[in-house]
C-alpha cells in the first residue's frame, strides 16, 4: 500500500508519497491551505493510489498541542469523511530537520524554497511513520 504524508500549515501544506513497498518517502510539492485543500489532497491520493494519509501531529516541547492542531483536526476529519484512512504521526520540528538536509553544516548557504522545505518536512513525517510501522 502507498501512503501520503502531510505537513499541514495554515498557508501551505507539504505533501509526500511513499513507494509501493512503503519503504521510502518522496517529497511531491505543496498545495495552498484553504477550502480547496481537502479536494486537492484527495485528488493527489487518488492519482498516486494511496491507501492511507499520514498527517504530522504538531506539539510543543512539553507535549501540548500547538495552535495549528485545531486546524489539523478539522482537516483530518474532512479527509476521513471522504472515506480515506487518516492517521496522525508525532512530529517535532520537522521543518527545521528538513532545512538541515539542504545545509547540513547549519549555514544559510543553501536557501531552499519554502515549497521544498514543506514537501521535505512531509517526507520526513511520512518516513518516520514508515520506519515505525516496519519496526513493530
Amino acid at each position: 500500500m502507498k501512503y501520503l504524508g502531510i505537513d499541514y500549515g495554515t498557508k501551505r501544506i507539504g505533501v509526500a508519497v511513499s513507494d509501493e513497498t512503503a519503504t521510502l518517502a518522496f517529497p511531491l510539492g505543496t498545495i495552498k491551505s484553504g477550502e480547496a485543500a481537502v479536494k486537492e489532497v484527495l485528488d493527489i491520493a487518488h492519482e498516486n493510489g494511496v491507501g492511507k494519509i499520514i498527517i504530522g501531529e504538531s506539539k510543543d516541547y512539553s507535549g501540548a498541542e500547538n495552535p495549528v492542531m485545531k486546524y489539523i483536526a478539522v482537516f483530518k476529519q474532512k479527509l476521513e469523511e471522504a472515506e480515506i484512512e487518516v492517521e496522525l504521526e508525532p512530529e517535532f520540528m520537522s521543518s527545521m530537520a528538513a532545512a538541515r538536509q539542504f545545509a547540513p553544516d547549519g549555514s544559510r548557504k543553501a536557501n531552499p524554497s519554502q515549497e521544498n522545505l514543506d514537501s521535505s518536512a512531509a517526507a520526513l513525517i511520512l518516513q518516520n511513520y514508515l520506519d515505525r510501522i516496519k519496526n513493530k
